[in-house]
């Protein structure tokens, strides 16, 4: 039940995840072709389409299996809005 009053992502959605601790981006393949971006920070950003909520959990659980904390997971959501450049 979705109490957030957001609907859930039930198809392909863009996620980025954040890990403490710096990761190689050589582990892109292990995880399903994600971005894997070490920041200057010690941090590392995952991000990229997930097709759907069994493949987030999926990917969650091989981040989990590399054992560095994982410090946030957002859900990018797609505009599909484009602004009007004349303001109209």
């Amino acid at each position: 039940m979705n109490t957030s009053g957001t609907s859930p992502a039930t198809g392909p959605s863009r996620y980025e995840i954040r890990l403490a601790g710096t990761l190689d981006p050589r582990w892109a393949t292990w995880l399903d072709d994600m971005d894997v971006t070490p920041d200057a920070d010690g941090s590392t950003l995952i991000h990229g389409v997930v097709a759907d909520q069994a493949a987030l959990h999926g990917l969650l659980a091989r981040i989990r299996d590399i054992g560095l904390p994982l410090t946030s997971v957002t859900r990018i959501p797609s505009d599909t809005r484009l602004d009007d450049p004349t303001g109209d």
